[in-house]
Formats: C-alpha cells, sequence, structure tokens
C-alpha cells in the first residue's frame, strides 16, 4: 500500500466514525497514563496526588509544544527545500 492508498484509507475511517472521542479515548488515556508515571517517578513516594497531577500536566503541555516546534520546522524545511 503506497502512503497515499493508506491516507485515502485512514481518512475514510474517519469520515465513517461517529464517535471521533470514542475511537482515540484508549490512546489519549495511555498517553495520559505515561505523563502521569513519569511525573510520579521525578517527583518521588511522598508527592501529593495534586502534585503528580499538577506535573503530568506539564508534561503534558511540553510534549504538544515539542510536537508543534517539530512541525513547524518541518513546514520551514519544506519551503526552504
Amino acid at each position: 500500500m503506497t502512503p497515499a492508498e493508506a491516507s485515502i484509507r485512514s481518512l475514510e475511517g474517519w469520515g465513517r466514525c461517529p464517535d471521533r472521542a470514542a475511537r482515540t479515548a484508549l490512546a489519549r488515556a495511555g498517553l495520559d497514563a505515561r505523563f502521569e508515571r513519569e511525573a510520579r517517578a521525578q517527583l518521588g513516594d511522598h508527592a501529593t496526588d495534586r502534585a503528580i497531577a499538577d506535573a503530568a500536566a506539564a508534561k503534558r503541555r511540553a510534549h504538544y509544544l515539542r510536537l508543534s516546534a517539530a512541525g513547524v520546522a518541518a513546514r520551514k524545511k519544506a519551503r526552504t527545500a
């Protein structure tokens, strides 16, 4: 399957999806769990649940900012190529 064919199949699947949030819920839950595990490991055993939640939220924001920056860099590179 070519990349174009894969993209078409993916878009067709999303077009048939009645509940987009439900389709991605498992992936989002897994990513949230990863951020929480990392925060818990960095803060240690004596951290409060609130401190862990705040640290996990900061890790999530940092993750999405890195993705955004990578996208900007890729688009800039594509324009200059």
